[in-house]
């Protein structure tokens, strides 16, 4: 599974894990990414979102049925 949120988008980014004598590695800074599941009444089931902190809060905001409509217009899958 991907780290990426299907509502915000959020994707890992990219840096260097710079040790002590300041020699740099590659590294990947992951979102927070949470398994959720909510109802969805418009439909009669429950749907598993893979969502970031921030995602889940927007659904706390704007209710799971436009977060649904929100991920299907950016073609996702539900």
């Amino acid at each position: 599974m991907s780290a990426h949120c299907m509502l915000t988008g959020a994707q890992p980014g990219f840096g260097n894990r710079i040790s002590h004598s300041h020699r740099r590695t590659p590294r990947r800074f992951d979102p927070n990414i949470q398994s959720k599941r909510y109802w969805l009444p418009s439909e009669g089931r429950y749907v598993r979102l893979r969502l970031s902190a921030k995602g889940i809060r927007t659904v706390d905001a704007i209710g799971v049925e436009a977060a649904v409509a929100r991920i299907r217009a950016r073609g996702g899958k539900v």
